[in-house]
Protein backbone atom coordinates (compact mmCIF):
# COMPACT_ATOMS: atom_id res chain seq x y z
CA UNK A 1 0.00 0.00 0.00
CA UNK A 2 1.30 3.26 -0.91
CA UNK A 3 0.80 6.12 1.82
CA UNK A 4 0.51 9.63 1.06
CA UNK A 5 1.41 11.86 3.80
CA UNK A 6 2.09 15.83 3.77
CA UNK A 7 5.68 17.18 5.15
CA UNK A 8 5.52 20.27 7.54
CA UNK A 9 7.66 22.57 5.22
CA UNK A 10 7.21 25.74 3.84
CA UNK A 11 10.01 27.11 2.35
CA UNK A 12 8.73 29.29 -0.95
CA UNK A 13 5.16 28.98 0.17
CA UNK A 14 2.93 31.98 0.39
CA UNK A 15 0.34 31.74 3.23
CA UNK A 16 -2.55 34.51 4.29
CA UNK A 17 -4.37 34.73 7.89
CA UNK A 18 -7.56 36.11 8.03
CA UNK A 19 -8.81 37.06 11.29
CA UNK A 20 -11.17 38.43 12.56
CA UNK A 21 -10.95 42.04 14.76
CA UNK A 22 -13.87 40.92 17.11
CA UNK A 23 -12.54 39.24 20.53
CA UNK A 24 -9.28 41.05 18.99
CA UNK A 25 -8.05 39.98 22.99
CA UNK A 26 -8.23 36.28 21.64
CA UNK A 27 -8.07 36.44 18.09
CA UNK A 28 -4.46 38.58 18.45
CA UNK A 29 -2.95 35.37 20.01
CA UNK A 30 -4.86 33.03 17.16
CA UNK A 31 -2.95 35.27 14.74
CA UNK A 32 0.43 34.90 17.08
CA UNK A 33 0.18 31.05 16.90
CA UNK A 34 -0.49 31.11 13.11
CA UNK A 35 2.26 33.04 12.11
CA UNK A 36 4.84 31.81 14.48
CA UNK A 37 3.83 27.93 13.54
CA UNK A 38 4.39 28.97 9.63
CA UNK A 39 7.59 30.85 10.60
CA UNK A 40 9.50 28.13 12.45
CA UNK A 41 8.47 25.73 9.77
CA UNK A 42 10.22 27.69 7.36
CA UNK A 43 7.83 30.33 5.61
CA UNK A 44 9.42 33.36 5.62
CA UNK A 45 7.70 36.33 7.04
CA UNK A 46 7.42 38.91 3.78
CA UNK A 47 5.48 35.47 2.51
CA UNK A 48 2.93 35.51 5.83
CA UNK A 49 0.17 37.76 5.14
CA UNK A 50 -2.38 39.34 7.44
CA UNK A 51 -6.31 40.48 6.27
CA UNK A 52 -7.91 41.45 9.25
CA UNK A 53 -12.17 41.38 9.10
CA UNK A 54 -14.51 43.05 11.57
CA UNK A 55 -16.21 39.70 12.66
CA UNK A 56 -16.43 35.64 11.87
CA UNK A 57 -19.37 36.71 9.61
CA UNK A 58 -16.95 38.10 6.84
CA UNK A 59 -14.66 35.33 7.18
CA UNK A 60 -15.56 33.14 4.17
CA UNK A 61 -15.75 36.18 1.70
CA UNK A 62 -12.55 37.21 2.51
CA UNK A 63 -11.03 33.67 2.57
CA UNK A 64 -12.71 32.85 -0.88
CA UNK A 65 -11.44 36.04 -2.28
CA UNK A 66 -7.94 35.15 -1.14
CA UNK A 67 -8.15 31.51 -2.74
CA UNK A 68 -9.46 32.67 -6.00
CA UNK A 69 -6.94 35.28 -6.28
CA UNK A 70 -4.18 32.18 -6.69
CA UNK A 71 -1.37 34.33 -4.54
CA UNK A 72 -1.50 31.98 -1.69
CA UNK A 73 -0.54 28.09 -0.94
CA UNK A 74 -2.72 28.24 2.22
CA UNK A 75 -4.99 30.09 4.08
CA UNK A 76 -5.83 30.07 7.92
CA UNK A 77 -9.14 31.32 8.96
CA UNK A 78 -8.50 32.86 12.76
CA UNK A 79 -11.90 33.83 14.83
CA UNK A 80 -13.39 33.67 17.95
CA UNK A 81 -17.31 33.98 19.04
CA UNK A 82 -18.53 33.56 22.41
CA UNK A 83 -21.64 32.54 23.25
CA UNK A 84 -24.03 35.28 24.50
CA UNK A 85 -27.20 35.53 26.30
CA UNK A 86 -29.16 35.55 22.52
CA UNK A 87 -29.03 33.07 19.66
CA UNK A 88 -26.89 35.17 17.95
CA UNK A 89 -24.08 32.88 18.56
CA UNK A 90 -25.78 29.98 16.90
CA UNK A 91 -26.64 32.10 13.83
CA UNK A 92 -22.70 33.72 13.87
CA UNK A 93 -20.99 30.42 14.62
CA UNK A 94 -22.84 27.86 12.59
CA UNK A 95 -22.84 30.08 9.27
CA UNK A 96 -19.24 31.42 9.81
CA UNK A 97 -18.20 27.53 10.23
CA UNK A 98 -20.24 26.91 7.27
CA UNK A 99 -19.06 29.63 4.99
CA UNK A 100 -15.25 28.25 5.60
CA UNK A 101 -15.70 24.59 5.19
CA UNK A 102 -17.85 25.33 1.73
CA UNK A 103 -15.39 27.48 0.95
CA UNK A 104 -12.40 24.46 1.84
CA UNK A 105 -14.51 22.41 -0.34
CA UNK A 106 -14.61 24.38 -3.27
CA UNK A 107 -11.51 25.39 -4.23
CA UNK A 108 -8.04 24.28 -4.24
CA UNK A 109 -6.15 26.05 -1.51
CA UNK A 110 -6.20 24.68 2.25
CA UNK A 111 -8.23 26.66 4.34
CA UNK A 112 -6.56 25.86 8.00
CA UNK A 113 -10.09 26.50 10.60
CA UNK A 114 -8.74 28.22 13.59
CA UNK A 115 -12.16 29.65 14.45
CA UNK A 116 -12.81 29.20 18.07
CA UNK A 117 -16.64 28.80 18.90
CA UNK A 118 -16.40 28.75 22.85
CA UNK A 119 -19.27 29.36 25.84
CA UNK A 120 -17.09 31.88 27.82
CA UNK A 121 -13.77 34.37 27.38
CA UNK A 122 -12.36 31.87 29.58
CA UNK A 123 -12.71 29.02 27.36
CA UNK A 124 -11.14 31.06 24.91
CA UNK A 125 -8.27 31.86 26.16
CA UNK A 126 -7.50 28.38 27.26
CA UNK A 127 -7.36 28.10 23.69
CA UNK A 128 -5.41 30.88 22.14
CA UNK A 129 -2.35 29.62 24.02
CA UNK A 130 -2.75 29.07 27.65
CA UNK A 131 -4.02 25.31 28.93
CA UNK A 132 -5.26 24.07 25.54
CA UNK A 133 -2.77 24.98 23.22
CA UNK A 134 -3.15 27.52 20.54
CA UNK A 135 -5.80 27.21 17.97
CA UNK A 136 -3.88 29.46 15.88
CA UNK A 137 -1.37 27.71 15.44
CA UNK A 138 -2.89 23.58 14.86
CA UNK A 139 -5.17 25.78 11.95
CA UNK A 140 -1.73 27.16 10.48
CA UNK A 141 -0.07 23.69 11.01
CA UNK A 142 -3.07 21.86 9.09
CA UNK A 143 -2.93 24.53 6.27
CA UNK A 144 0.84 23.27 6.26
CA UNK A 145 0.42 20.11 5.98
CA UNK A 146 -2.66 20.07 3.39
CA UNK A 147 -0.53 22.18 1.16
CA UNK A 148 2.35 19.83 0.51
CA UNK A 149 -0.21 16.74 0.47
CA UNK A 150 -2.35 18.27 -2.02
CA UNK A 151 0.74 19.49 -4.13
CA UNK A 152 2.02 15.15 -3.58
CA UNK A 153 -1.46 14.44 -5.06
CA UNK A 154 -0.46 16.43 -8.01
Amino acid sequence: MKEHVGSLTGEGRRFALVASRFNELITDRLVEGAADCLRRHGVADGDIHLVRVPGAWELPLAVRRLADSGDFHGIVALGCVIRGATPHFEFVAGEAASGLGQVARSVQVPVGFGLLTTDTVEQALERAGTKAGNKGWEAALSALEMVDLLDGLG
